[in-house]
């Protein structure tokens, strides 16, 4: 802020002012005037404060940005709703499957001051302030819903829903925020539009979506006007890969780990350090155990950096960076008391990410050649007669292409030094696109590998379910059970056998979970080689030739 004040001194102009006067164009009519005395308000309307708050855009040639909002914090929670759209990231990725599996387009557009289109909900009135030129010193009615207030979110949902609603769409049950429509092509293609929305950020996913971005424009501004192919979508890049043996939408995080390395750095630079350089070939060395860290403890000061670090690394996994689920799964573990060394080790991850900006994820909608050969097929009705996968009775009719559903799941067996506890990884993918991935330290200490292995394989099969779940009540078809992986010989046998016979029972449920879903056909088993099973990369640090090699095939 400072040096956006000296370029505009230097300058000779007023950006900030010019900033206030656009936001209060926006804002002013989601006022009324109480032409009588303060005093005469009903006693419902709570009087609160509002400010401005300033932004400078810095992917926009530094532009100045001024919000007017609301002291939402003084006012009581309103008895409805707080809710606010926000998409699944898995369901994004699933929508951008699909969009290329079955040749449809992809429109973005962001609504302009987008609560402000809703009525307020809530009964208060402010003071106007300077920023009112005229009227300031008057008493406001707020009548719409500004930014800050705690009903805001929910007003403007419910107004979109509205809108969506007469627009023929339908919220999935799935996830409420993607809206589906059934919809046909020109050749008889039968499939569904689709809607998502992240608050005010809207994805169109169709045929002709220009038609259904010309609908919400009826009821909404458009910032800039505009609905165009998606560039960036919840702080990820998005790029159609025209390279390869695939067409499909890329997921990159490269420019936002860019800015996010650059305001490390810079932080680093006050202090005479900077990112570590050597050593940052993987994000954690291969022997690193945080657990055996005895290095001081940090301060208040040194915790919630270290707090604002593991967030950054979080949400970079959550937009495509799962190459670091592993160690950023393992440093989140020491947020409420982190040491020098975990610090230290964080910001090898940085400079990992700084050396290896390029790494992103494919949305590859073509179907993996399978051998047969794998999956052995037998007779569980004497084990489990009534067993058969639950389908949702309100699911939609299946339309478009059908997918295949496939599952990579491994545990490094008594991995942590201190507690014993072993960690799970599960891979899932829809065709070749990778869509959950999952690595987390198990609640029980397992005395055998067998044990953790058959730990995680339940953790893959109830992820299975949940993703099979998901697909169904977005219409999309299914081809038969989904393919997992394991690379631990007497958990594939103990699970795709009939007639094994488990010795430890405490792992019981485990048993009989992951082999009734095979007997229902939800999932089929394979043995797979530990030199190929690609979810190792989410439980077990590894040297860097092993772990590029692994990346390699589900990541560019």
């Amino acid at each position: 802020v400072k040096e956006a004040l000296e370029i505009d001194r230097q300058n000779g102009n007023n950006l900030w002012w010019e900033a206030i006067q656009k936001e209060m164009r926006n804002v002013r009519p989601a006022f009324q005037p109480w032409n009588g005395n303060p005093e005469d308000i009903p006693k419902e309307y709570q009087k609160i404060r509002c400010h401005m708050i300033f932004d400078i855009k810095l992917n926009e040639g530094f532009r100045r940005k001024a919000r007017y909002v609301a002291g939402g914090h003084t006012t009581k929670t309103p008895s409805t709703l707080t809710y606010s759209s926000v998409v699944a990231r898995d369901s994004v990725r699933i929508a951008l499957l699909i969009a290329a599996l079955n040749g449809l387009e992809v429109l973005a557009c962001d609504i302009q001051n987008a609560y402000l289109n809703a009525d307020c909900r809530e009964k208060i009135w402010t003071i106007a302030g300077p920023e009112f030129g005229d009227e300031a010193g008057k008493p406001m009615i707020v009548k719409k819903a500004l930014y800050g207030l705690k009903s805001s979110g929910a007003a403007f949902h419910a107004l979109l829903a509205n809108t969506l609603y007469e627009m023929g769409f339908t919220p999935s049950r799935a996830d409420p925020d993607v809206w589906l429509k059934p919809q046909c092509k020109p050749d008889g293609f039968k499939y569904y539009e689709m809607v998502l929305c992240y608050v005010d950020d809207v994805l169109a996913i169709s045929h002709q979506p220009m038609n259904i971005m010309d609908m919400i424009r009826k009821t909404f501004k458009l910032k800039n006007d505009a609905a165009e192919p998606p560039d960036t979508y919840l702080g990820a890049q998005l790029s159609l890969n025209h390279s390869g043996h695939a067409e499909g939408w890329c997921i990159s995080s490269e420019k936002y780990l860019t800015n996010a390395i650059k305001t490390v750095e810079e932080r680093l630079q006050k202090e005479g350090r900077k990112l570590p350089k050597t050593g940052c070939s993987t994000p954690l060395p291969e022997d690193y155990a945080p657990e055996l860290d005895d290095s001081h403890e940090l301060g208040p000061a040194g915790t919630q950096y270290y707090q604002e670090l593991i967030g950054i690394l979080r949400w970079a996994v959550e937009i495509g960076r799962c190459d670091i689920l592993l160690e950023v799964s393992l440093m989140s573990s020491y947020l409420a008391a982190p040491r020098k060394g975990h610090l230290d080790k964080v910001l090898q991850i940085f400079g990992y990410l700084k050396s290896h900006s390029r790494r992103r994820i494919l949305m590859d909608p073509s179907h993996p050649d399978l051998a047969a050969t794998s999956f052995h097929q037998y007779n569980w009705h004497d084990f489990y007669p009534d067993a058969s996968e639950k389908l949702p009775d309100n699911a939609p009719e299946p339309r478009g292409k059908v997918v295949s559903t496939h599952c990579f799941v491994d545990a490094n067996h008594a991995g942590n030094k201190a507690n014993r506890r072993s960690q799970t990884g599960v891979l899932l993918f829809v065709n070749r696109a990778p869509i959950v991935w999952y690595s987390k330290r198990q609640n029980t200490v397992e005395t055998s590998t067998f044990g953790s292995e058959f730990v995680a394989m339940k953790t893959a099969v109830e992820l299975t379910e949940a993703l099979r779940y998901k697909l169904r009540m977005f219409g999309v078809p299914l081809e038969g059970p989904t393919n997992v992986f394991c690379d631990n010989e007497a958990v594939y046998r103990n699970v795709s056998t009939p007639t094994s016979i488990l010795n430890k029972k405490h792992l019981a449920v485990a048993y009989h979970k992951c082999r009734e879903s095979v007997a229902a056909g939800t999932v089929r088993v394979a043995k797979e080689d530990t030199s190929t099973n690609i979810a190792d990369v989410f439980t077990k640090l590894m040297p860097s030739p092993k772990r590029e090699r692994l990346l390699d095939m589900f990541m560019l």
